[in-house]
């Protein structure tokens, strides 16, 4: 019987996934006195409704999920409440719109219908200013809550939804199989902070040792995984983990994960313009009032903790 305390990490399908990959594979979670079990969810709602059940310590979610639920302006059900704190940075994402084969413009996109996580979360807003930058109405398309990036992409893939946001590994995969990429969200933003690692507040405030714990391993990941010297193996890991990806594919992916303008974030650090950026698109495309404050959504002193950082 292992000794080694168990985390509930729940994170959403994707590439920047890597680093815990790693850490688990590597023993670098086993090291710090840690089992992680990794859930993939299906979609923000169902993760939030998740971590609201307590069935869940660590959550690798968009840092705007943390800002949805801690002003109430959550996807699931009112009532529902995963108490996300944001422990530290994870990814600088980028964003890309896929395109079903005949649709390789915006104005190409009218009439059309676009599947998205859920209508409300900061990955929908961004595909809001992206279209108004290219005079793109909202109403000038439909949109369908979908679920997470793998689930979307089959929908384009079907034929169901003409477009969709999507995230590596799926945007190379989309584009192998000859959908268009019709814009990314890097071309319309300087920083965008995407992925952050979180956890229930409650969690936190009770298991300190255990979330260092987690962190340090984490960190372990991250530096294996960006270090030239695993390029490598950290692709086959990657290969092994996410079999749908065509090994032709993986240049591009790995490419765009290890750049901090579009992938993992060096010392998992905060990206505060990103964070800024986060607020003023959910002030502007969500209700409520102007949000300006990202400080309300954080906990650092656990990265404080463990990496002596102020």
């Amino acid at each position: 019987m292992s000794d080694l305390k168990t985390v509930r990490v729940i994170a959403f399908p994707g590439a920047p996934n890597l680093p815990t990959f790693a850490a688990i594979e590597q023993g670098f979670f086993a090291e710090e006195g840690i089992e992680v079990e990794l859930a993939l969810t299906p979609s923000s709602v169902a993760q939030a409704e998740k971590t609201a059940a307590g069935e869940f310590d660590i959550v690798f979610t968009a840092y705007d999920n943390v800002v949805a639920y801690g002003e109430g302006q959550g996807a699931t059900a009112a009532g529902v409440n995963p108490d996300y704190v944001v422990l530290m940075g994870a990814t600088q994402l980028e964003l890309a719109i896929v395109t079903a084969p005949d649709v390789r413009t915006y104005e190409d996109l009218k009439g059309r219908s676009i599947a998205l996580d859920a209508l409300t979360t900061g990955f929908a807003f961004v595909l809001f200013e992206m279209m108004a930058k290219n005079g793109l109405k909202r109403d000038d398309v439909s949109f369908a809550a979908v679920g997470a990036t793998p689930q979307r992409w089959q929908s384009v893939k079907a034929g169901e939804h003409a477009a969709t946001l999507t995230i590596e590994p799926f945007t190379s995969i989309a584009r192998r199989a000859d959908f268009n990429v019709l814009d990314v969200s890097s071309n319309h933003f300087d920083s965008y902070q995407g992925g952050v690692v979180a956890s229930r507040r409650s969690y936190a405030a009770e298991n300190p040792e255990t979330v260092e714990a987690f962190l340090r391993g984490y960190f372990k990941g991250l530096e294996w995984t960006l270090d030239a010297k695993s390029r490598d193996a950290a692709a086959e890991l990657l290969k092994s983990r996410m079999p749908d990806i065509q090994p032709a594919a993986v240049p591009s992916i790995m490419a765009s994960l290890l750049s901090p303008r579009s992938g993992l974030t060096p010392g998992s650090k905060i990206l505060p313009d990103g964070m800024r950026t986060v607020l003023d698109l959910r002030s502007r495309y969500g209700k409520g009032s102007k949000l300006t404050d990202i400080s309300k959504y954080l906990d650092l002193s656990f990265f404080e903790a463990v990496t002596g950082a102020k």
